[in-house]
């Protein structure tokens, strides 16, 4: 893994996504997930990412 946030992919991006989705971090693996979207340049590919980690916020069911 390198220091430098520059020399990140979209692919190590994904690789965080899906770990905080496992550790039951809903929020960080949206974040790291679109900024692998934005890194990637077929916007097919971009959007199955952003809908495979969407939004916790503006997906949560309220409950009485």
């Amino acid at each position: 893994m390198t220091s430098d946030p520059a020399d990140l992919t979209a692919a190590d991006y994904l690789d965080g996504a899906r770990e905080m989705t496992a550790t039951d971090r809903p929020y960080l693996a949206h974040l790291l997930a679109e900024e692998a979207a934005q890194r990637t340049t077929d916007p097919a590919t971009a959007a199955g990412i952003r809908a495979s980690f969407p939004d916790p916020t503006t997906a949560r069911k309220e409950s009485n």
